[in-house]
C-alpha cells in the first residue's frame, strides 16, 4: 500500500492587496516534515497567495501518492471541492454573472488534481495548539511575503513559527466528495466545514479589497465590514 503524505500550504499578502507569497510545507504519513519550499508574488492578493501555494504544492509532490492537505483558507477549499461544478457550467461565470476571479490559477489546479487522491482538510490558523504545519507554511508564507524571496528547505531548517494567541483551535472536520477534473478524470477530493454567514446586500457597497458590489449580490462578513464571499472566505 502506498503511504499517504500530509501536507499544508499557505498564502500571504501584508496589505490585501499587498506584498505577497506563497509557502507549503511536505510530511510523511506520520505528520512528521521533510521538506518547505515558498516564494514571492510580488503585490497580490491573500487568494492569489492561497491558490498559488496549492499549485506549487500539487505540482511538486507525486500525483501516485495519496494526499491529505492542510489549509486554513476556506476560499480555496470550496474553490476546488464546491464552487468549480457551477463555475464550469456557467462558462466560469458567477452565479452573478461576473468573471470568476483568479480563474486560470483554478483552472490550473483542477488539472493538477485530475485522477489524483487528494484530501483537503480545513485547519484554523494562527492558534495555540493549532496545526504545527500550517504553522510551519504560514510563516513560511509570511516571510516570503515580507522578503519577496523565495526559499527552501528540509526538516534541518524549517521556519519557526510567531507564538499564536492564546485561544483553543477547534478540531478539524472532515467530509468526503467526488469531483471530476479537467480532463475528465476522477479526483477524491474533500472538503471540510468553517464556512460564514452570507446573505444578499441590500444596498451596492464596496469590498475591503476594493471591488464594487451590486444590490441583492450575495456577501459575506470581511472583518467588520462586508464584501465578497472569496474576501470573507480568506478572512474566516
Amino acid at each position: 500500500m502506498v503511504e499517504r503524505v500530509i501536507a499544508a500550504c499557505d498564502g500571504a499578502a501584508k496589505g490585501n492587496p499587498g506584498p505577497a507569497g506563497w509557502a507549503f510545507v511536505v510530511a510523511d504519513g506520520n505528520g512528521a516534515p521533510q521538506r518547505w519550499e515558498s516564494g514571492a508574488l510580488g503585490r497580490n492578493t491573500n487568494n492569489v497567495g492561497e491558490l498559488t501555494a496549492l499549485q506549487r504544492l500539487l505540482e511538486a509532490t507525486d500525483p501516485a501518492v495519496p494526499l491529505e492537505v492542510r489549509l486554513d483558507s476556506t476560499y480555496t477549499r470550496d474553490a476546488v471541492t464546491k464552487w468549480l461544478h457551477g463555475w464550469k457550467r456557467n462558462g466560469w461565470k458567477t452565479a452573478a454573472g461576473k468573471p470568476v476571479a483568479n480563474q486560470e490559477l483554478i483552472q490550473r489546479i483542477d488539472a493538477l488534481l485530475t485522477g489524483r487522491d487528494v484530501e483537503f482538510v480545513y485547519v484554523p490558523a494562527h492558534q495555540v495548539d493549532g496545526d504545527p504545519l500550517n504553522a510551519i507554511a504560514d510563516k513560511a508564507a509570511s516571510d516570503a511575503a515580507r522578503t519577496q524571496q523565495s526559499a527552501a528547505g528540509t526538516a534541518a531548517d524549517l521556519p519557526v513559527p510567531d507564538p499564536a494567541a492564546a485561544t483553543a483551535a477547534p478540531r478539524a472536520r472532515r467530509t468526503s466528495s467526488s469531483a471530476s477534473g479537467a480532463n475528465g478524470g476522477a479526483a477524491k477530493r474533500s472538503s471540510t466545514g468553517g464556512g460564514g454567514r452570507t446573505l444578499a446586500a441590500k444596498f451596492p457597497g464596496r469590498c475591503p479589497c476594493g471591488r464594487s458590489y451590486g444590490k441583492g449580490e450575495t456577501i459575506g462578513k470581511v472583518g467588520g465590514s462586508w464584501g465578497h464571499p472569496d474576501c470573507a472566505a480568506a478572512h474566516a
